[in-house]
């Protein structure tokens, strides 16, 4: 089994609000994050694939075809969007890396399934550049 990864970058302004809350509760939880006026990010995502590479080419999956696939399918609704304003995956849920990246998994384990024997393995998402999460689907 090898893994094989692709990152790609995008730019992105979100606000962590809750609105059950009161303003004060929201910054007491999520601090500047919950600035009225948003804040943004240079995200960067790093989607790992794993599978057995096929005899014929020596690929796991090829990578022009994993990078189109992201671009198309996550990267152009993203990029210099605004998370809870903008995304259509994203309507009715808080936009914390958290759910982006759960988000972002159940987008491309759908469309890899229809181009590859690749299975996604796992998925980072990088905030800044001290604060990532990860996610490898539902174990």
């Amino acid at each position: 089994m090898i893994h094989v990864c692709r990152k790609e970058h995008f730019n992105a302004a979100h606000k962590l609000y809750n609105p059950r809350w009161s303003k004060e509760e929201n910054e007491a939880v999520f601090g500047p994050c919950a600035n009225e006026n948003w804040h943004g990010h240079n995200f960067e995502l790093i989607v790992t694939v794993k599978g057995n590479p096929d005899p014929n080419t020596g690929f796991v999956m090829d990578m022009k075809q994993l990078g189109a696939l992201i671009k198309q399918h996550v990267i152009q609704k993203l990029d210099h969007k605004n998370l809870n304003l903008d995304v259509d995956f994203l309507e009715g849920k808080l936009p914390s890396c958290e759910t982006l990246v759960v988000e972002i998994w159940k987008i491309l384990e759908k469309e890899l399934a229809n181009i590859t024997t690749a299975k996604l393995h796992r998925i980072q998402l990088w905030e800044t550049h001290n604060n990532f999460v990860e996610y490898f689907g539902e174990q």
